[in-house]
């Protein structure tokens, strides 16, 4: 008889509509505690020289100073993992008692050293034991059983140090540096992930040691979230417990940083789960901080939600992405890519200027539209009237008695309350947006839509835990077979620039990496009513939301790491050097690695790739592929455009 608890194939945390944190064990760091009880954790990492002490040292203070809870330092060679006794003395010196981090790559050695002297570990399982090498074979069991057992040999030693140290341990497994092994036999996969992590954890617990912390980072939002799901649905069908490190790698520089960061890590905080985070940027340490507090200080609060019901089956596959099916509504729906809804019913009148911030520059002197590959396709105008003929691509959506006196413009059409439409107030031919909450989202209008091939929905939520409730409202449709498309909409009051970027991409994120929503609607409340104010945030805010969940592409994408010390050129400059000579080539993805620790794995999906690969000089990949070596700093980024010409994916600068 199994003794283990039988769960859901889809359970991945406490509820699906009720806020609760998932009860995990509690991990003793220095100091702190991570799990249990504890608050969720924030934490970063230095990217200064381990061996340059005085440097590390200001660093990590300036870090603590801004929130850290836990500082992480590279350890690269034993002679990092040693300095690090120095670094710990020095900051306890200084009044400091921060737990500190040792991150480990490729080098046990210098793990067993820092593990007597850190209050934690971080060790990579896919590179731990095993050199990276992109083999193509086919492993027998007895094969593969002979690898795990090379792998205890070499992993045991640490355990056993841990454990005699009180030292705690992070198994953080990542998606672009999966061991040859789980390739071969699980795939580029979150079930692959999650195994890499299993085989050094089922060694941990053969030795009767249980201060581990897991981590599933990925630079992909949709991969790194089903993974860190899928570990946990796992841990539950084992008993399990272990607290959850959640972090999006290599995510980038500002608003696409913070956007991805908060899609992907926000999906599992708005369920409940994770102890403690990490948002890894190409920025300093120390302004990685403010965003980590920002995106955890939500939940303080939120388990004192408005009830919703329970969703006691759940029609989606939340360790895979697929999109809800939905019929096809003009461009909505369907095949078609989510669409973008842009606010402007606060504004006074509407002229072309009103425009601009969202995509759409109208030239006098030459009386046409100039159209940018991040222009919204609708405009929600309220109350407001047209009086110029509008861009070709843009469709204009009018409060319903508005409507009626201009219905007979092109691509005028209107928005419905829930109540008028299920009345039977007039339609458009074509496309009909009507306004819905979960409490409103009765049999009546859910029979109404379903009898309406030009029904579009518009979703709102004045929940505290809306991303829930919003759900709630798709597994509705879904369960009572509704394939109506569906906008979904939130709005937002008088917050920060940094908060709406983090809380919209919180918010909408999670339900565009689950399949659901055929576009988004972001209102910004606090906006002047004579408009301008932040439009062309929200505009870029929404198309990020979108392409950091891969549902929408809408320009280049950069999976730069967040540097450390192991860096071997600026990151920074390099990343913004490369961004002002390629951010054109929309839909293609460059990696821009420090190192080569975070080099051709870890950039995972990426088109072309910038690694550095020693002082002063760097190798350039295709895919995964080295095509490069040695390329002089001076000369790379040149040498990086020519690559990408050879290969066919260079456009011309438009004039």
């Amino acid at each position: 008889m199994s003794l283990k608890p039988a769960i859901a194939p889809w359970t991945y945390c406490p509820s699906l509509t009720r806020y609760e944190r998932w009860r995990t064990r509690e991990v003793r760091i220095g100091g702190i505690g991570i799990g249990g009880d504890h608050p969720i954790r924030v934490q970063s990492m230095t990217t200064t020289d381990t061996m340059d002490t005085a440097a590390t040292v200001a660093q990590s203070i300036r870090m603590i100073e801004a929130g850290c809870e836990l500082v992480r330092i590279t350890a690269p060679s034993r002679k990092e993992a040693e300095n690090l006794a120095v670094i710990k003395r020095e900051l306890r010196a200084a009044g400091f008692d921060t737990p500190l981090v040792a991150d480990i790559h490729f080098t046990p050695n210098a793990a067993e050293i820092a593990a007597r002297i850190v209050e934690k570990v971080r060790v990579n399982p896919g590179n731990y034991a095993d050199k990276k090498k992109f083999d193509v074979r086919e492993y027998t069991d007895a094969q593969y059983d002979a690898e795990l057992a090379r792998i205890r040999e070499r992993f045991t030693p640490l355990v056993r140090i841990c454990k005699e140290h009180g030292t705690a341990m992070r198994i953080g497994t990542n998606h672009g540096s999966l061991s040859d092994r789980i390739l071969n036999r699980y795939g580029d996969t979150p079930k692959g992930m999650v195994e890499s992590a299993f085989e050094f954890l089922r060694i941990c617990r053969d030795e009767a040691y249980h201060d581990i912390v897991l981590s599933m980072k990925a630079s992909n939002v949709q991969v790194m979230v089903q993974a860190y799901r899928l570990l946990v649905h796992r841990m539950m069908e084992e008993g399990w417990d272990y607290p959850l490190h959640l972090g999006v790698t290599e995510a980038g520089d500002g608003e696409d940083g913070r956007v991805k960061s908060a899609a992907g890590i926000g999906a599992l905080l708005e369920d409940g789960l994770g102890d403690t985070v990490r948002v890894s940027l190409t920025e300093d340490p120390e302004f990685e901080i403010p965003v980590a507090k920002a995106l955890v200080a939500r939940y303080s609060s939120r388990a004192s939600h408005e009830p919703m019901p329970p969703i006691d089956h759940y029609p989606i596959d939340p360790f895979s992405h697929t999109r809800r099916q939905t019929h096809e509504v003009l461009n909505i729906g369907a095949r078609h890519v989510p669409v973008v809804m842009a606010d402007l019913s606060g504004r006074k009148e509407i002229t072309p200027a009103a425009l601009f911030a969202w995509g759409y520059r109208y030239s006098v002197p030459l009386d046409k539209w100039n159209i940018t590959d991040q222009a919204c396709d609708y405009a929600f105008i309220g109350k407001n009237r047209i009086d110029f003929e509008i861009p070709g691509t843009l469709g204009i959506v009018q409060e319903f008695a508005t409507w009626v006196q201009d219905k007979e413009k092109e691509r005028h059409y209107p928005f419905h309350q829930a109540s008028a439409y299920v009345a039977g107030a007039e339609r458009h031919p074509q496309v009909n947006f009507i306004y819905a909450t979960l409490p409103s989202l009765d049999d009546a209008l859910i029979a109404a839509l379903k009898a309406d091939p030009t029904a579009v929905l518009l979703i709102d939520t004045y929940n505290a835990h809306g991303m829930a409730e919003q759900r709630s409202l798709f597994v509705r449709l879904m369960d009572l077979g509704c394939e109506t498309p569906v906008i979904i909409g939130r709005a937002y009051g008088a917050i920060t620039n940094d908060d709406l970027v983090l809380h919209s991409s919180t918010d909408i994120g999670p339900l565009l990496i689950d399949g659901l929503g055929d576009g988004l609607f972001i209102a910004d409340e606090s906006r002047p009513a004579s408009g301008g104010g932040r439009e062309d945030l929200v505009c870029r805010t929404a198309f990020g939301i979108l392409q950091a969940t891969r549902t929408r592409t809408s320009k280049t994408e950069y999976i730069s790491c967040p540097s450390c010390g192991r860096t071997l050129f600026d990151l920074q400059e390099t990343t913004a050097r490369i961004r002002a000579r390629t951010s054109h080539l929309k839909g293609i993805k460059i990696g821009i690695m420090g190192c080569i620790v975070n080099g051709p794995g870890e950039m995972a999906d990426a088109d072309y790739g910038y690694v550095g690969t020693g002082p002063g000089v760097i190798t350039l990949y295709k895919e995964k592929e080295v095509v490069k070596r040695n390329v002089p700093s001076a000369q790379a980024v040149d040498e990086l455009i020519e690559l990408i010409r050879s290969h066919g994916d260079w456009v011309e600068v438009a004039e």
